[in-house]
């Protein structure tokens, strides 16, 4: 799934190959993929791009006639970028294809999504506040103003996990499955840690983890083109995704704990004091 990196990524990417062109067609293939009939898909056509914005993992594609084009990209979605787009309109089918973007130059994009579960969105309104996973999305964690006083606030009265308090959107913009294992390895706290129970000196490290991982992770995915960035993404996790590799930090072996839909991955070592979790959904340290 693209984070906050990535989407950050595709936003810069996007901001130099659209803005100031025009959007002469916006062909949804997949029945599912549009959210919104009211502005319908074709107010857009003819519209310059003014402004590609980010919120959260929300990419936000701002027009000229005041229309917002706010892509959500899911699970199995993703962007690629054409410098010429194929002639003729695409067929729909059971293909990955879910809709396709073309420019008056020739140029576009397509949206594709794998997999069974079609859940990639796209949501053309008026303010992109109407959408309502962007009107419930918490703060951007690399904000000027998401500072540690603010971040110690919102931990304060979680109750939750850290694992699920990272990922909660409502909670902090952007932040997923992926790089929350990063940020947990980074500040050496075990995933099922109450977010309540912090202490100030933990929090710090947790905040500073947070800001470093993600700040990092935008750094080094700045200026990889589109088609590249899941494989850049890839390449800079120290833990997600790495079962059974040694830890980059410890060399201990990476571990996971399997839900029924996602999963975590872990090193022992450097998070729970060497005791391997449960792997089971409601997973604890053993004893």
């Amino acid at each position: 799934m693209p984070e906050l990196p990535e989407v950050e990524a595709l936003k810069d990417f996007l901001t130099e190959h659209l803005v100031g062109h025009e959007i002469v067609r916006v062909l949804p293939v997949a029945i599912s993929v549009l959210k919104t009939y009211d502005p319908p898909l074709a107010a857009v056509e003819g519209q310059a791009v003014t402004a590609v914005r980010r919120h959260g993992k929300f990419l936000d594609l701002e027009t000229a006639g005041g229309l917002h084009l706010v892509t959500h990209l899911a699970r199995a979605g993703w962007l690629h970028w054409k410098d010429r787009l194929p002639d003729g309109p695409p067929r729909p089918g059971k293909g990955p294809l879910a809709l396709r973007v073309a420019l008056e130059t020739g140029e576009g994009f397509d949206l594709t999504e794998a997999g069974t579960q079609k859940r990639l969105a796209v949501y053309l309104v008026r303010d992109p506040g109407e959408v309502p996973g962007v009107a419930r999305l918490g703060p951007d964690p690399l904000a000027a103003d998401f500072d540690e006083e603010r971040f110690a606030a919102l931990l304060s009265g979680e109750r939750r996990q850290l694992k699920g308090a990272l990922r909660d959107q409502s909670l902090i913009a952007g932040v997923g499955n992926a790089y929350s294992d990063e940020i947990l390895h980074a500040a050496r706290m075990s995933p099922f840690k109450l977010a309540a129970s912090l202490t100030p000196e933990e929090t710090h490290t947790l905040y500073q983890a947070l800001r470093g991982t993600l700040t990092e992770a935008v750094e080094r995915s700045r200026g990889v083109a589109a088609g590249r960035l899941k494989a850049e993404k890839k390449s800079g996790l120290r833990v997600h995704g790495r079962t059974g590799e040694p830890c980059p930090v410890c060399g201990d072996t990476v571990r996971e704990v399997s839900f029924s839909d996602s999963s975590l991955q872990y090193c022992p070592t450097c998070q729970t004091g060497g005791k391997p979790l449960a792997d089971r959904r409601m997973s604890r340290l053993l004893k």
